[in-house]
């Protein structure tokens, strides 16, 4: 599969922070890509480095096989990007703004795919309404059209869902999904985590500047392969057998360790056998943000 985003050695240094050091990481094109990290690990500058507002101190990044930087004209043309802060005109309809932006690439009879983005990200009745007069989510399903205006093979979305409702949340995905379906390359950061777990068939997680987990999502959860066993028991105390599996209590129930689910029928018939009955009981499989807890704790900057 051909590759819509290559990094290779990438690093930034500002005057007392290195932001990134030695990124290696190889996008390919129709993915649906996370890129993840806490506060302060480099997403941002490292899309800020793919869309040609920060400069690199060292290493390549190319976009659709061009150089950000030698070829910037065709590499900018290959991106869009959604940005964390709102940033809008607030002398411009909505309708008006995408046509501006439209015209940055050159576009002039744009107007049948901005109808299509005001409509499917719920803004067609708003479109001639001055952005300084949107809501916040508003001003943010605006922010997605103009990154989609000249139809960009890649789409970077730092944050899109942040402030945002639970519709215009489930409309956007639906949305992104599409897209991704008719073959752009989707790179999401967020935090989350549900749903890059849900969206994102790999996964990227950044900690001071390293890439320190790259795997399929998939391959990632089942990493992380112990199950908890939740259990409400009547009476206060557990029987002797489940304290070594105890790891932790919510009220009355107990979090207890099942590595393997063959496990289950013994500690039922254990129950049984010491005359102690079951109140309640369900079982939780790991999740992304388990694994992001875990990687983030093992990782070493």
């Amino acid at each position: 599969m051909a590759t819509a985003v290559r990094l290779r050695g990438v690093e930034k240094r500002y005057a007392r922070t290195h932001a990134l050091r030695g990124i290696d990481l190889d996008i390919e094109q129709g993915e649906f890509f996370a890129l993840l990290g806490p506060n302060g690990a480099g997403k941002t500058t490292l899309i800020s480095i793919l869309a040609g507002l920060a400069r690199a101190s060292a290493g390549q990044v190319q976009v659709m096989g061009h150089d950000v930087a030698r070829d910037y004209r065709t590499a900018r043309r290959a991106l869009g990007v959604v940005p964390q802060e709102l940033v809008y005109d607030p002398f411009f309809t909505a309708r008006e703004a995408l046509r501006f932006q439209s015209g940055y690439f050159g576009l002039r009879h744009n107007d049948a795919w901005i109808d299509e983005l005001l409509h499917h990200l719920g803004l067609a009745d708003k479109a001639d309404t001055y952005t300084r007069h949107l809501s916040g989510g508003m001003k943010r399903r605006l922010l997605v059209a103009q990154a989609l205006v000249h139809k960009p093979p890649v789409i970077v979305l730092d944050e899109p869902t942040a402030g945002v409702d639970v519709e215009l949340r489930q409309s956007l995905w639906g949305f992104i999904r599409r897209l991704n379906a008719q073959g752009h390359t989707i790179v999401l950061t967020t935090h989350y985590l549900e749903e890059a777990e849900t969206l994102c068939q790999r996964v990227a997680m950044l900690k001071d500047g390293r890439v320190v987990a790259l795997d399929r999502t998939e391959d990632l959860l089942r990493s992380c392969a112990e199950r908890v066993l939740v259990l409400e028991l009547d009476g206060d105390t557990p029987p002797d057998f489940l304290l070594p599996r105890i790891r932790g209590r919510e009220g009355r129930r107990l979090l207890l360790a099942l590595p393997d689910l063959a496990d289950l029928e013994g500690l039922l018939a254990g129950l049984r056998a010491a005359g102690v009955g079951v109140r309640d009981m369900s079982l939780r499989q790991a999740d992304l943000e388990t694994v992001f807890l875990r990687v983030m704790q093992g990782a070493r900057p």
